[in-house]
C-alpha cells in the first residue's frame, strides 16, 4: 500500500461522522453525486470522511466514489448497529469479521435466503489486519464489551424479536444494520480492504426505535474512539515498516 493513500471512512447518519469531522485537520470538502466528501488528515493519517445516509444504495454508492474517485487504500465504515447476539448489550461494540445481506431472498429459485444468486460468494470477509487492528484497540475500550462477529445489513430496521431469532438462527448474525454488507460488496470485488466496526444502539426488538435515538450519540461516541485509534495503529505499522 501506497503511504500517501487515504483512509476512507464513512457513516450513515450525521452524529456517526460529527465527532471524526471535529478531530480532522485541513479538511477540504468536495461534492459527488450530491454527498459531501472531507478530505484532510485525522491523528496524522490521510482520510476521507463521508456520510454515505441510510440504506445498501447509500453505502454502495460512497464506497465506490471512495476507491475510484479517492483512491483509498481502505475503508472503515463506522456507526450504530441492533444487536442480535444475546450477550450483546447497549453501548458493546462488533467489529466485522464478515458481512452478508440478510434481506436478499431468491429462496423461490431454490437459493438460501441471504445468498445472491450465481455469485461465487455472498459473505464477504473483513480485512485481516484491519480487525487485528480493531480488536487492539477495543482492548483499550473500558467497560465496554468489544466482539469479533458477524454484520448482516438489509434495507429494514429490525425491531421484531421475533426477527432477531430468525437472523441469529438462520444466518449467524452478531448485529444488524442498514449499509455494512453493501460497502463489503463492492470492496470485496474492488479488492479493497474494509472493516466495519458497530456500536450497539438498540437490541433490535421492541423498544428498538426508543433506545435507537436515546444511544445513538453514547454509540457513535464509542464507535469515533475506535476508529481514531485504529487509525493511531495503522500510523505505528507503517512508520516502523
Amino acid at each position: 500500500m501506497q503511504e500517501n493513500r487515504r483512509v476512507g471512512l464513512i457513516g450513515a447518519m450525521d452524529e456517526e461522522i460529527a465527532l471524526l469531522l471535529e478531530k480532522m485537520d485541513q479538511a477540504v470538502t468536495q461534492k459527488v453525486y450530491q454527498t459531501t466528501y472531507y478530505t484532510g488528515t485525522l491523528n496524522g493519517t490521510p482520510v476521507v470522511v463521508c456520510k454515505s445516509g441510510v440504506g445498501k444504495v447509500n453505502g454502495a454508492i460512497c464506497t465506490q466514489v471512495l476507491i475510484e474517485r479517492f483512491h483509498v487504500e481502505s475503508i472503515i465504515f463506522t456507526g450504530v448497529a441492533g444487536a442480535l447476539h444475546p450477550d450483546l448489550d447497549i453501548g458493546d461494540l462488533v467489529i466485522s469479521t464478515e458481512c452478508q445481506q440478510h434481506d436478499l431472498d431468491a429462496s423461490a429459485l431454490g437459493f438460501p435466503k441471504g445468498t445472491i444468486p450465481f455469485q461465487e460468494t455472498s459473505v464477504f470477509p473483513a480485512d485481516p489486519k484491519l480487525i487485528e487492528w480493531a480488536a487492539r484497540a477495543g482492548e483499550k475500550l473500558e467497560g465496554v464489551q468489544v466482539r469479533l462477529g458477524k454484520v448482516l445489513s438489509g434495507d429494514q430496521f429490525i425491531s421484531d424479536s421475533g426477527k432477531v431469532t430468525e437472523l441469529r438462527e438462520q444466518l449467524g448474525g452478531d448485529c444488524v444494520e442498514m449499509e455494512g454488507a453493501a460497502v463489503a460488496h463492492v470492496c470485496h470485488l474492488s479488492g479493497t480492504p474494509f472493516v466495519v466496526i458497530r456500536s450497539m444502539s438498540d437490541r433490535a426488538d421492541h423498544s428498538a426505535d426508543v433506545n435507537f435515538t436515546e444511544f445513538t450519540k453514547l454509540a457513535a461516541e464509542r464507535s469515533s474512539v475506535l476508529v481514531c485509534e485504529i487509525l493511531e495503529q495503522r500510523k505505528r505499522e507503517k512508520e516502523r515498516s
